[in-house]
Formats: C-alpha cells, structure tokens, sequence
C-alpha cells in the first residue's frame, strides 16, 4: 500500500530529506542524520518510497495439454 500505516516513520521517506549516500540523507531542518532518524517535523513522502517487488506468480510448470481445449 502507497499509504500503509505500518511503514516505519524515518527520514529516508521524508519529504524534507534528500540522499547523501547509503547510510545519511540530507534534512532540510536538521542537516545530515542517519537514514533511520525521525524528528517531530516529519513528513511522508511517497515517491521517496521503493515499494517492495511484487509476489512471484505461481511457480507451476505448464505443460501443452494445459492449453488445449
């Protein structure tokens, strides 16, 4: 879900936030912080949100009489 409530609160999906490397963002507010801290001015931007992968379909193996009428 886009808005899932569960999504944990953190400046990597803040609005206020922008990456510096793989472990600090660059807060607007606060300067640089680990990607893992959350202020009071935190605001939740989804596009900064990489939603995980979908679920694999259906590991059957299909075989020719599988489509046959």
């Amino acid at each position: 879900m886009l808005f899932d409530p569960e999504i944990k609160r953190c400046c990597a999906f803040c609005e206020h936030s922008s990456d510096l490397d793989d472990r600090l963002v660059l807060c607007s507010l606060k300067g640089p912080v680990d990607f893992d801290f959350c202020c009071r001015h935190y605001r939740y931007d989804p596009l900064r949100r990489i939603p995980r992968p979908p679920a694999n379909p259906s590991q059957k193996k299909f075989t020719k009489e599988d489509f046959e009428l």
